[in-house]
Protein backbone atom coordinates (compact mmCIF):
# COMPACT_ATOMS: atom_id res chain seq x y z
CA UNK A 1 0.00 0.00 0.00
CA UNK A 2 1.62 3.24 -1.10
CA UNK A 3 -0.93 5.80 0.04
CA UNK A 4 1.65 8.08 1.73
CA UNK A 5 4.00 8.03 -1.24
CA UNK A 6 1.46 9.88 -3.39
CA UNK A 7 2.00 12.96 -1.29
CA UNK A 8 4.99 15.28 -1.18
CA UNK A 9 5.79 14.80 2.49
CA UNK A 10 8.24 17.68 2.42
CA UNK A 11 5.40 20.23 2.21
CA UNK A 12 3.44 18.71 5.06
CA UNK A 13 3.87 20.07 8.53
CA UNK A 14 5.25 17.63 11.03
CA UNK A 15 1.99 17.52 12.98
CA UNK A 16 0.00 16.67 9.85
CA UNK A 17 2.52 14.01 8.97
CA UNK A 18 2.16 12.34 12.35
CA UNK A 19 -1.63 12.50 12.11
CA UNK A 20 -1.46 10.89 8.73
CA UNK A 21 0.73 8.11 10.08
CA UNK A 22 -1.69 7.54 12.91
CA UNK A 23 -4.55 7.36 10.44
CA UNK A 24 -2.72 4.82 8.28
CA UNK A 25 -1.65 2.65 11.19
CA UNK A 26 -5.07 2.99 12.73
CA UNK A 27 -6.55 1.68 9.47
CA UNK A 28 -4.10 -1.20 9.46
CA UNK A 29 -5.06 -1.93 13.07
CA UNK A 30 -8.73 -2.10 12.11
CA UNK A 31 -7.91 -4.61 9.40
CA UNK A 32 -5.95 -6.84 11.74
CA UNK A 33 -8.72 -6.88 14.34
CA UNK A 34 -10.89 -8.56 11.71
CA UNK A 35 -8.72 -11.64 12.18
CA UNK A 36 -11.12 -13.01 14.77
CA UNK A 37 -10.28 -16.70 14.53
CA UNK A 38 -7.09 -17.24 16.54
CA UNK A 39 -6.31 -20.58 18.10
CA UNK A 40 -9.09 -20.89 20.67
CA UNK A 41 -7.99 -21.92 24.17
CA UNK A 42 -9.46 -25.07 25.68
CA UNK A 43 -9.10 -23.76 29.25
CA UNK A 44 -12.41 -21.90 29.38
CA UNK A 45 -14.15 -24.64 27.42
CA UNK A 46 -13.12 -27.30 29.91
CA UNK A 47 -14.03 -25.09 32.88
CA UNK A 48 -17.52 -24.43 31.50
CA UNK A 49 -18.25 -28.07 30.74
CA UNK A 50 -16.84 -29.25 34.05
CA UNK A 51 -19.41 -27.15 35.89
CA UNK A 52 -22.38 -27.55 33.55
CA UNK A 53 -21.93 -31.33 33.42
CA UNK A 54 -21.32 -31.74 37.16
CA UNK A 55 -23.50 -33.86 39.42
CA UNK A 56 -24.30 -30.69 41.37
CA UNK A 57 -26.64 -29.60 38.56
CA UNK A 58 -28.39 -32.99 38.50
CA UNK A 59 -28.72 -33.16 34.73
CA UNK A 60 -30.14 -29.64 34.12
CA UNK A 61 -33.69 -30.79 33.39
CA UNK A 62 -35.95 -27.94 32.30
CA UNK A 63 -37.52 -26.08 35.21
CA UNK A 64 -35.41 -27.71 37.93
CA UNK A 65 -33.09 -26.08 40.44
CA UNK A 66 -30.14 -27.65 38.65
CA UNK A 67 -31.09 -25.92 35.42
CA UNK A 68 -31.51 -22.61 37.30
CA UNK A 69 -27.97 -22.97 38.64
CA UNK A 70 -26.75 -23.55 35.09
CA UNK A 71 -28.63 -20.46 33.88
CA UNK A 72 -27.09 -18.33 36.62
CA UNK A 73 -23.63 -19.60 35.71
CA UNK A 74 -24.11 -18.78 32.01
CA UNK A 75 -25.44 -15.30 32.87
CA UNK A 76 -22.37 -14.61 35.05
CA UNK A 77 -20.10 -15.77 32.24
CA UNK A 78 -21.87 -13.49 29.77
CA UNK A 79 -21.50 -10.54 32.12
CA UNK A 80 -17.81 -11.29 32.73
CA UNK A 81 -17.18 -11.53 28.98
CA UNK A 82 -18.70 -8.07 28.54
CA UNK A 83 -22.05 -8.89 26.97
CA UNK A 84 -24.95 -6.61 27.84
CA UNK A 85 -28.47 -7.69 28.77
CA UNK A 86 -30.06 -9.76 26.03
CA UNK A 87 -33.48 -8.85 27.39
CA UNK A 88 -33.10 -5.05 27.54
CA UNK A 89 -36.75 -4.38 28.33
CA UNK A 90 -36.39 -6.38 31.55
CA UNK A 91 -32.76 -5.28 32.06
CA UNK A 92 -31.90 -8.93 32.40
CA UNK A 93 -29.95 -11.78 30.86
CA UNK A 94 -33.04 -13.94 31.36
CA UNK A 95 -36.18 -14.49 29.31
CA UNK A 96 -38.69 -16.36 31.46
CA UNK A 97 -41.95 -18.04 30.48
CA UNK A 98 -44.13 -20.94 31.59
CA UNK A 99 -45.20 -24.07 29.77
CA UNK A 100 -48.08 -26.28 30.83
CA UNK A 101 -47.58 -30.02 30.55
CA UNK A 102 -50.98 -31.61 30.11
CA UNK A 103 -51.68 -34.72 32.13
CA UNK A 104 -53.59 -35.84 29.04
CA UNK A 105 -51.38 -34.85 26.07
CA UNK A 106 -54.31 -35.31 23.69
CA UNK A 107 -56.49 -32.77 25.50
CA UNK A 108 -56.43 -28.99 25.10
CA UNK A 109 -58.53 -28.54 28.21
CA UNK A 110 -56.89 -28.09 31.65
CA UNK A 111 -57.13 -30.94 34.14
CA UNK A 112 -56.14 -31.64 37.73
CA UNK A 113 -52.92 -33.43 36.80
CA UNK A 114 -51.50 -30.63 34.62
CA UNK A 115 -48.02 -29.39 35.52
CA UNK A 116 -46.63 -25.89 34.94
CA UNK A 117 -42.90 -25.73 34.13
CA UNK A 118 -40.88 -22.51 34.43
CA UNK A 119 -38.59 -22.06 31.44
CA UNK A 120 -35.62 -19.67 31.21
CA UNK A 121 -33.58 -18.67 28.17
CA UNK A 122 -30.26 -16.93 28.92
CA UNK A 123 -29.36 -14.13 26.49
CA UNK A 124 -26.38 -11.81 26.07
CA UNK A 125 -25.91 -9.06 23.48
CA UNK A 126 -22.87 -7.52 21.80
CA UNK A 127 -23.79 -4.13 20.30
CA UNK A 128 -21.53 -2.97 17.48
CA UNK A 129 -23.97 -0.33 16.26
CA UNK A 130 -24.64 -2.39 13.13
CA UNK A 131 -27.82 -2.81 11.10
CA UNK A 132 -27.78 -6.62 11.27
CA UNK A 133 -27.42 -9.12 14.09
CA UNK A 134 -26.03 -12.65 14.10
CA UNK A 135 -27.54 -15.16 16.53
CA UNK A 136 -25.20 -17.74 18.10
CA UNK A 137 -27.13 -20.38 20.02
CA UNK A 138 -26.92 -23.63 21.99
CA UNK A 139 -29.33 -25.32 24.38
CA UNK A 140 -28.23 -25.84 27.97
CA UNK A 141 -30.96 -28.12 29.34
CA UNK A 142 -30.69 -31.90 29.50
CA UNK A 143 -32.61 -34.89 30.91
CA UNK A 144 -32.12 -34.62 34.67
CA UNK A 145 -32.38 -38.14 36.02
CA UNK A 146 -33.59 -39.41 32.66
CA UNK A 147 -37.30 -39.82 33.29
CA UNK A 148 -38.18 -38.59 29.80
CA UNK A 149 -36.21 -39.24 26.62
CA UNK A 150 -33.53 -41.39 28.23
CA UNK A 151 -32.13 -44.47 26.50
CA UNK A 152 -30.78 -45.77 29.82
CA UNK A 153 -32.26 -49.06 30.96
CA UNK A 154 -30.58 -49.32 34.36
CA UNK A 155 -31.17 -47.75 37.74
CA UNK A 156 -32.09 -44.07 38.05
CA UNK A 157 -29.01 -41.94 37.44
CA UNK A 158 -27.99 -38.38 36.64
CA UNK A 159 -27.71 -37.62 32.92
CA UNK A 160 -25.00 -34.93 32.92
CA UNK A 161 -25.13 -34.25 29.17
CA UNK A 162 -21.49 -33.20 28.75
CA UNK A 163 -21.77 -33.50 24.98
CA UNK A 164 -25.52 -32.84 24.90
CA UNK A 165 -25.21 -29.96 25.28
CA UNK A 166 -22.68 -28.49 27.68
CA UNK A 167 -20.30 -28.76 24.71
CA UNK A 168 -22.37 -26.37 22.60
CA UNK A 169 -22.74 -23.85 25.40
CA UNK A 170 -18.97 -23.86 26.01
CA UNK A 171 -18.37 -23.24 22.28
CA UNK A 172 -20.89 -20.38 22.29
CA UNK A 173 -19.14 -18.70 25.23
CA UNK A 174 -15.68 -19.16 23.69
CA UNK A 175 -16.92 -17.52 20.48
CA UNK A 176 -18.29 -14.58 22.50
CA UNK A 177 -14.90 -14.15 24.21
CA UNK A 178 -13.12 -14.13 20.85
CA UNK A 179 -15.43 -11.43 19.44
CA UNK A 180 -15.02 -8.97 22.31
CA UNK A 181 -13.25 -5.79 21.21
CA UNK A 182 -13.26 -6.69 17.52
CA UNK A 183 -14.44 -4.05 15.04
CA UNK A 184 -17.26 -5.94 13.37
CA UNK A 185 -20.05 -4.86 11.03
CA UNK A 186 -22.63 -7.02 12.78
CA UNK A 187 -24.11 -7.20 16.25
CA UNK A 188 -24.16 -10.54 18.06
CA UNK A 189 -26.89 -12.15 20.15
CA UNK A 190 -25.88 -15.18 22.22
CA UNK A 191 -28.75 -17.39 23.40
CA UNK A 192 -28.57 -20.42 25.68
CA UNK A 193 -31.94 -22.08 25.11
CA UNK A 194 -33.93 -24.00 27.69
CA UNK A 195 -36.46 -26.72 26.91
CA UNK A 196 -34.79 -28.03 23.76
CA UNK A 197 -35.12 -31.59 25.02
CA UNK A 198 -38.84 -30.99 25.62
CA UNK A 199 -39.41 -29.98 22.01
CA UNK A 200 -37.53 -26.76 21.14
CA UNK A 201 -39.49 -24.82 23.78
CA UNK A 202 -36.93 -22.07 24.33
CA UNK A 203 -36.10 -21.27 20.71
CA UNK A 204 -39.74 -21.52 19.64
CA UNK A 205 -40.74 -19.05 22.34
CA UNK A 206 -37.90 -16.71 21.49
CA UNK A 207 -38.75 -16.28 17.80
CA UNK A 208 -42.35 -15.58 18.77
CA UNK A 209 -41.27 -13.17 21.52
CA UNK A 210 -37.93 -11.74 20.33
CA UNK A 211 -36.04 -9.31 22.53
CA UNK A 212 -34.63 -7.64 19.41
CA UNK A 213 -36.24 -6.99 16.03
CA UNK A 214 -36.36 -10.32 14.21
CA UNK A 215 -36.13 -8.58 10.83
CA UNK A 216 -32.57 -7.47 11.68
CA UNK A 217 -31.37 -11.04 12.25
CA UNK A 218 -28.89 -11.92 9.54
CA UNK A 219 -28.45 -15.62 10.28
CA UNK A 220 -28.35 -18.10 13.16
CA UNK A 221 -25.62 -20.62 14.00
CA UNK A 222 -26.57 -23.47 16.34
CA UNK A 223 -24.20 -25.83 18.13
CA UNK A 224 -25.71 -28.99 19.57
CA UNK A 225 -23.43 -31.90 20.52
CA UNK A 226 -20.06 -30.64 19.28
CA UNK A 227 -18.00 -32.42 21.94
CA UNK A 228 -17.07 -35.70 20.25
CA UNK A 229 -14.99 -34.75 17.20
CA UNK A 230 -13.56 -38.07 16.07
CA UNK A 231 -10.15 -39.05 14.70
CA UNK A 232 -11.39 -38.55 11.12
CA UNK A 233 -12.41 -35.00 12.14
CA UNK A 234 -15.92 -35.41 10.76
CA UNK A 235 -18.16 -32.39 11.33
CA UNK A 236 -21.78 -32.32 10.26
CA UNK A 237 -22.87 -28.89 9.02
CA UNK A 238 -26.56 -28.67 8.19
CA UNK A 239 -28.51 -25.78 6.70
CA UNK A 240 -26.04 -25.18 3.87
CA UNK A 241 -28.91 -24.62 1.46
CA UNK A 242 -30.52 -21.85 3.52
CA UNK A 243 -28.37 -19.15 1.90
CA UNK A 244 -26.47 -19.14 -1.41
CA UNK A 245 -23.25 -18.02 0.34
CA UNK A 246 -22.79 -20.96 2.67
CA UNK A 247 -21.19 -23.40 0.24
CA UNK A 248 -18.48 -21.01 -0.95
CA UNK A 249 -17.74 -19.90 2.62
CA UNK A 250 -17.33 -23.48 3.83
CA UNK A 251 -15.17 -24.32 0.82
CA UNK A 252 -12.93 -21.36 1.64
CA UNK A 253 -12.12 -22.43 5.20
CA UNK A 254 -9.00 -24.61 5.07
CA UNK A 255 -7.88 -24.60 8.71
CA UNK A 256 -8.80 -26.12 11.08
CA UNK A 257 -9.32 -29.00 8.67
CA UNK A 258 -12.55 -30.97 8.83
CA UNK A 259 -14.23 -33.67 6.81
CA UNK A 260 -17.62 -32.04 6.34
CA UNK A 261 -20.90 -33.93 6.18
CA UNK A 262 -23.17 -31.28 4.68
CA UNK A 263 -26.94 -31.14 4.46
CA UNK A 264 -28.90 -28.39 2.81
CA UNK A 265 -32.07 -28.61 4.88
CA UNK A 266 -32.81 -25.97 7.50
CA UNK A 267 -35.06 -28.40 9.35
CA UNK A 268 -33.53 -30.57 12.05
CA UNK A 269 -34.00 -31.80 15.63
CA UNK A 270 -32.51 -28.73 17.29
CA UNK A 271 -33.03 -25.02 17.89
CA UNK A 272 -31.92 -23.71 14.49
CA UNK A 273 -35.22 -25.04 13.10
CA UNK A 274 -37.18 -22.34 14.96
CA UNK A 275 -35.16 -19.62 13.20
CA UNK A 276 -35.26 -21.27 9.79
CA UNK A 277 -39.06 -21.32 9.98
CA UNK A 278 -38.89 -17.53 10.36
CA UNK A 279 -37.00 -17.28 7.04
CA UNK A 280 -33.61 -16.74 8.68
CA UNK A 281 -30.55 -18.53 7.19
CA UNK A 282 -29.10 -21.11 9.58
CA UNK A 283 -26.12 -23.37 10.10
CA UNK A 284 -26.13 -26.29 12.52
CA UNK A 285 -22.88 -27.90 13.75
CA UNK A 286 -22.85 -31.43 15.17
CA UNK A 287 -20.10 -34.02 15.72
CA UNK A 288 -22.37 -37.06 15.58
CA UNK A 289 -24.45 -39.35 17.74
CA UNK A 290 -22.83 -42.00 19.92
CA UNK A 291 -23.51 -44.82 22.37
CA UNK A 292 -23.65 -42.37 25.29
CA UNK A 293 -26.41 -40.22 23.78
CA UNK A 294 -29.19 -39.62 26.35
CA UNK A 295 -27.45 -41.88 28.83
CA UNK A 296 -25.65 -41.24 32.16
CA UNK A 297 -22.37 -42.10 30.43
CA UNK A 298 -22.40 -38.82 28.43
CA UNK A 299 -19.83 -37.35 30.80
CA UNK A 300 -16.86 -35.01 30.69
CA UNK A 301 -14.20 -37.73 30.49
CA UNK A 302 -15.26 -38.46 26.90
CA UNK A 303 -15.27 -34.85 25.64
CA UNK A 304 -12.76 -33.71 23.01
CA UNK A 305 -11.91 -30.19 24.24
CA UNK A 306 -9.48 -29.50 21.39
CA UNK A 307 -12.21 -30.46 18.94
CA UNK A 308 -14.61 -27.92 20.46
CA UNK A 309 -11.92 -25.24 20.24
CA UNK A 310 -11.37 -26.04 16.55
CA UNK A 311 -15.11 -25.90 15.85
CA UNK A 312 -15.27 -22.53 17.61
CA UNK A 313 -12.43 -21.29 15.40
CA UNK A 314 -14.27 -22.58 12.32
CA UNK A 315 -17.44 -20.69 13.29
CA UNK A 316 -15.44 -17.52 13.92
CA UNK A 317 -14.14 -17.78 10.37
CA UNK A 318 -17.69 -18.14 9.06
CA UNK A 319 -18.60 -14.98 10.96
CA UNK A 320 -15.58 -13.14 9.59
CA UNK A 321 -16.37 -14.22 6.02
CA UNK A 322 -19.88 -12.78 6.25
CA UNK A 323 -18.95 -9.55 8.01
CA UNK A 324 -18.77 -7.38 4.89
CA UNK A 325 -21.61 -9.10 3.01
CA UNK A 326 -24.53 -7.20 4.49
CA UNK A 327 -27.84 -9.03 4.84
CA UNK A 328 -27.62 -12.60 3.56
CA UNK A 329 -30.19 -13.95 1.14
CA UNK A 330 -32.49 -16.60 2.63
CA UNK A 331 -33.28 -19.71 0.62
CA UNK A 332 -36.03 -22.15 1.53
CA UNK A 333 -34.89 -25.77 1.46
CA UNK A 334 -36.74 -29.00 0.92
CA UNK A 335 -38.32 -30.17 4.16
CA UNK A 336 -36.71 -33.55 4.68
CA UNK A 337 -39.30 -34.48 7.30
CA UNK A 338 -41.86 -34.88 4.52
CA UNK A 339 -39.75 -37.65 2.98
CA UNK A 340 -39.34 -39.74 6.14
CA UNK A 341 -41.53 -42.84 5.87
CA UNK A 342 -43.45 -44.39 8.74
CA UNK A 343 -42.02 -47.67 9.97
CA UNK A 344 -43.14 -50.18 12.57
CA UNK A 345 -39.80 -51.89 13.19
CA UNK A 346 -36.22 -50.95 13.98
CA UNK A 347 -32.84 -52.65 13.95
CA UNK A 348 -32.00 -51.16 17.33
CA UNK A 349 -28.85 -49.40 16.18
CA UNK A 350 -27.41 -45.90 16.34
CA UNK A 351 -26.65 -44.80 12.76
CA UNK A 352 -23.44 -42.96 11.96
CA UNK A 353 -24.88 -39.67 10.71
CA UNK A 354 -21.44 -38.50 9.57
CA UNK A 355 -20.88 -41.45 7.21
CA UNK A 356 -20.76 -40.28 3.60
CA UNK A 357 -20.09 -43.62 1.90
CA UNK A 358 -22.58 -46.01 0.30
CA UNK A 359 -24.84 -47.71 2.81
CA UNK A 360 -25.71 -47.05 6.45
CA UNK A 361 -22.83 -47.42 8.90
CA UNK A 362 -23.68 -48.51 12.43
CA UNK A 363 -22.24 -46.37 15.23
CA UNK A 364 -23.73 -48.35 18.10
CA UNK A 365 -25.80 -51.48 18.74
CA UNK A 366 -28.41 -51.66 21.50
CA UNK A 367 -28.38 -54.78 23.59
CA UNK A 368 -31.29 -57.16 23.13
CA UNK A 369 -32.50 -55.51 19.90
CA UNK A 370 -32.71 -57.21 16.46
CA UNK A 371 -29.24 -56.12 15.28
CA UNK A 372 -27.60 -57.28 18.52
CA UNK A 373 -29.42 -60.61 18.36
CA UNK A 374 -28.16 -61.05 14.79
CA UNK A 375 -24.52 -60.41 15.83
CA UNK A 376 -24.25 -57.08 14.06
CA UNK A 377 -21.51 -54.76 15.36
CA UNK A 378 -20.46 -51.14 15.56
CA UNK A 379 -18.72 -50.26 12.30
CA UNK A 380 -20.79 -52.62 10.15
CA UNK A 381 -22.11 -50.97 6.99
CA UNK A 382 -25.62 -52.12 6.05
CA UNK A 383 -25.73 -52.76 2.29
CA UNK A 384 -29.02 -54.58 1.75
CA UNK A 385 -32.13 -55.44 3.77
CA UNK A 386 -34.01 -58.25 2.09
CA UNK A 387 -34.14 -57.30 -1.60
CA UNK A 388 -33.71 -53.57 -0.88
CA UNK A 389 -30.38 -51.89 -1.56
CA UNK A 390 -29.25 -49.45 1.15
CA UNK A 391 -27.32 -46.49 -0.26
CA UNK A 392 -27.91 -43.84 2.43
CA UNK A 393 -29.92 -42.98 5.53
CA UNK A 394 -33.12 -42.26 3.61
CA UNK A 395 -33.09 -45.60 1.77
CA UNK A 396 -32.45 -47.32 5.12
CA UNK A 397 -35.55 -45.70 6.62
CA UNK A 398 -37.61 -46.52 3.55
CA UNK A 399 -36.50 -50.13 3.88
CA UNK A 400 -37.61 -50.25 7.52
CA UNK A 401 -41.01 -49.00 6.37
CA UNK A 402 -41.50 -52.13 4.27
CA UNK A 403 -41.09 -54.64 7.11
CA UNK A 404 -43.45 -55.83 9.87
CA UNK A 405 -42.86 -56.94 13.44
CA UNK A 406 -42.07 -60.66 13.58
CA UNK A 407 -40.73 -60.72 10.02
CA UNK A 408 -37.29 -62.26 9.38
CA UNK A 409 -35.04 -60.88 6.63
CA UNK A 410 -31.46 -61.30 5.46
CA UNK A 411 -29.40 -58.16 6.06
CA UNK A 412 -26.07 -57.86 4.25
CA UNK A 413 -23.38 -55.88 6.04
CA UNK A 414 -19.83 -54.97 5.10
CA UNK A 415 -17.31 -55.63 7.86
CA UNK A 416 -13.60 -55.02 7.31
CA UNK A 417 -14.13 -55.20 3.55
CA UNK A 418 -16.02 -58.51 3.69
CA UNK A 419 -19.75 -58.91 2.97
CA UNK A 420 -21.62 -60.89 5.64
CA UNK A 421 -25.24 -62.05 5.70
CA UNK A 422 -27.12 -61.63 8.99
CA UNK A 423 -30.52 -63.15 9.71
CA UNK A 424 -32.55 -60.44 11.43
CA UNK A 425 -35.92 -60.94 13.09
CA UNK A 426 -37.81 -57.73 13.82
Amino acid sequence: MNFISTFDLKILQRKTFYLLLLTVFGFIGCKTTKNIAPEVSTTGIETDIRYLASDELEGRETGTEGERLAAAYIARRMEAIGLTYGNPEKKSYYQDFDRVMRANPHSLEPSEGDKTISVRNVIGYMDNGAANTVVIGAHYDHLGYGSEGSLHAGEKAIHNGADDNASGVSAMLSIAESLVGKKMNQNFLFIAFSGEEKGLWGSNYYVKNPTYDLSTFNYMINMDMVGRLNAERQLAVHGTGTSPVWTSILDGIKSPEFKFARKESGIGPSDHTSFYLEDIPVLFCFTGQHQDYHRPSDDIELVNFEGIADISSFILQVIEATDDMGKLTFTKTKDEREEVPDFKVTLGVIPDYLFDGKGMRIDGVREGRPAHNADMMKGDIVKTMGDIEIVDMMSYMRALGSFEAGQTVIVTVERDGELLEKRVTF
